[in-house]
Order: structure tokens, then sequence, then C-alpha cells
């Protein structure tokens, strides 16, 4: 067949992300989708999202200042993602249009998450009922009082509920688009945005989203150095011992310093890292997957399975096979 002839390979579809801006949004909230979508690329370096923001008005008091908003919500429309982040004061009613839009979508089968107090917009929308949901703690207790009938966790990061998912409040928000992402394109390239955006990407929804942060000191507090060191060393056999011995500390202050940071104990945060180094590992490398556990760390492939299984939600083979599948569609 001649080469003018021969079929073209069809481009990966290009997935919108509608960010909703109405009156007393939070600016911060309303930028991290964008900044975590819109820069999003796929290994081969193509844009997997387009981003829009759809305003309840063509311009929209974010506070501080105004922002000018490119689409009504009729863009809501046409989008495979709906994020509304949060607002400054949740106790006044949403627009009925947005509530309305919300609930068409939803119907659809669109993708709707809250950021922050956004999650009051999705209940107000009934969005929520009937499901477990997240916000910002200091808002968790008002969110289930107005809305009984939904299953509030104060105590999260975020709440993957498949369709609908909440995040708490400020860098949650960011913890959740980056979910989205490895959801939608596995590990490497949400690991490529997580290092644009200088986040942590073992940060996993299950983690307690209050830490006390005490005043910095300056007697070497921070965790900071040994978490760098962490991320090079993960793949060797590591004990509490040896953390406390790399941070020149007692085995016992390691420990409370390290929930106080970063609100898991050092082997959860070890085995993160470890699965999401493998998750890369497994989705760029034709490494066996035997070999795959071995090399970030775990000492059996039975460990290994049963640490991703419960972390991922499903088996490294089956993993390997799903973004496998969709870098070569």
């Amino acid at each position: 067949m001649c080469a003018e002839f021969m079929p073209r390979p069809s481009r990966p579809k290009t997935h919108v992300v509608a960010v909703v801006a109405l009156d007393g949004v939070n600016p911060f909230d309303l930028a991290i989708p964008c900044e975590v979508f819109g820069r999003a690329r796929r290994v081969d370096g193509t844009a997997p999202y387009r981003v829009r923001v759809c305003g309840v008005a063509r311009t929209v008091d974010a506070g501080a200042f105004h922002v000018q908003t490119a689409h009504d919500l009729r863009g809501l429309g046409a989008a495979d993602t709906i994020v509304v982040p949060g607002i400054e004061d949740p106790s006044v009613p949403p627009p009925h249009a947005l509530l309305g839009r919300l609930r068409t979508a939803a119907a659809r089968g669109v993708r709707i998450a809250s950021i922050c107090s956004g999650a009051f917009v999705l209940a107000a929308a009934g969005l929520l009922d009937g499901r477990r949901a997240t916000t910002h703690w200091l808002a968790a207790a008002e969110l289930a009082r107005r809305h009984p009938a939904i299953d509030v966790d104060p105590n999260v990061l975020y709440v993957d509920a498949g369709q609908i998912l909440t995040s708490a409040g400020a860098a949650a928000g960011m913890d959740l688009c980056l979910h989205i992402v490895r959801r939608d394109h596995g590990a490497a390239v949400a690991a490529a945005g997580a290092r644009l955006a200088v986040m942590p990407l073992e940060r996993a929804g299950g983690q307690a989203q209050f830490i006390v942060h005490r005043e910095p000191t300056t007697d070497g507090a921070s965790l900071a150095p040994l978490l760098a060191w962490l991320d090079e060393h993960h793949a060797e056999p590591l004990s509490l011992a040896d953390l406390a011995r790399q941070a020149a500390m007692s085995s016992r202050s390691l420990s409370r310093r390290f929930r106080e940071q970063t609100g898991a104990t050092p082997a959860q945060w070890i085995v993160r890292c470890r699965v999401r180094r493998a998750q890369h590992l497994l989705e760029t490398s034709p490494l066996p997957v035997e070999r795959v556990g071995a090399d970030v760390g775990f000492g059996s492939p039975a460990t290994f399975r049963a640490r991703f299984q419960r972390l991922v939600g499903t088996s490294p083979q089956s993993y390997r096979r799903s973004f496998r599948g969709a870098q070569r569609a």
C-alpha cells in the first residue's frame, strides 16, 4: 500500500477539565487545577488535558481581585471533568443555574471534584448524599450538620468515590489533582507534575489532613533533608534505627517528628515511596514484575504484590497491562 494511503494513527483524545469560578472563589483553589492539569504532559510530550475556566458571570469576584472568565456555565456541557474550588463563605447559597448544570453533568457520567469548601456546592446539588466525602477540617462539622446524608470524614486529604471526588483545603487540592492525573495517565506523568509543583507524590488520600506544625526551630528538627535522602535510598533495607542515625536523633524523637511533619510513620512513607517508584518502572520499563519489586526494595514478590494491591487497588501485572495499553493507544 502506498504510504500516502496508509491510515494515520489516531491521536489520543484531549480531556476537557472545566474549573468553576463563582463569586467568593478562593484564588489559590482556582489556580491549582489550572496549573496541575494545564501543565501535565504525556510521555510523548503531548498535553492530555485542555483546561477552561467557566464563570457564573464573565467577571467573578475573587476577593483581592476580579477574574475575567473566557467561558460561562455553558462550557460545563463539554467537560469530561469538572472541578469546583473552595469558596470564601460556604453559607452563601450557590447559584441555581450552577447546581442544575452540575446535576446534569453528573447524570451523564462526568467526573466531578471539589477542593476545600467547594464540597458545600456539591452537597447543595445533592451529589454527595449517601457518599463519603471530605472538606477542610474547620468546615467538616458544618458540612455534616447541614447535610446529614453525607458521610463526612474530616481526617483525610481527599476521598475518591469514583465519579465524585472531594478534598481538604490548600495543598490537599493539589494532592487530589495529582491523584486524578495518576489515575488517568499513571505514576510517571503524575510524578512529572509533582516535580513541577515541588510536591511529594507520596501523600495519599488516607493521610491525615490536620498535622500540627510546630514553630521553626534551629536544632535541625526539619525532616526535609531526611525525606530527600529517603527518596534516593528507599530501596535499601532501612530500619527505624537507620533513619534515626541519618537524622541524628533518637528513634522516639524521629517517630514523633515524622508524624508531626508528614502525617505518616516512617514505614508508611517508605512503602509509598517504593510503590510509586514501582508504578513508574511498570509503566516505562520491560523489567519483570518480580524484578521491579526487588529493585524498589521489597523483600519478596508476595510482599510487593500485597503492598501494591493495598495502595493502588490492583495487582502490579494488571497495572502494567492497563497503563502500557493506554500508552500504546
